[in-house]
């Protein structure tokens, strides 16, 4: 069975769009377009969050 990026951003408490980004960056396994949508599936793991580049930047300059 296969999830929408909604269905799958409310399973891991984060927002569709970044389930959308993830997706586009192929950093869900078995992520794949139907249509003009995403589906996923519904035992894909939630992969480990990256800094952002703007969390990064902040934590350098605390850092000097």
């Amino acid at each position: 069975k296969y999830l929408s990026t909604f269905e799958v951003a409310e399973k891991w408490g984060i927002s569709h769009r970044r389930v959308g980004i993830l997706c586009n960056e192929n950093r869900i396994p078995g992520a794949q377009r139907a249509g003009g949508r995403w589906i996923i599936p519904e035992d894909a793991a939630k992969p480990a969050m990256q800094e952002s580049k703007a969390e990064n930047i902040s934590s350098q300059k605390t850092k000097d």
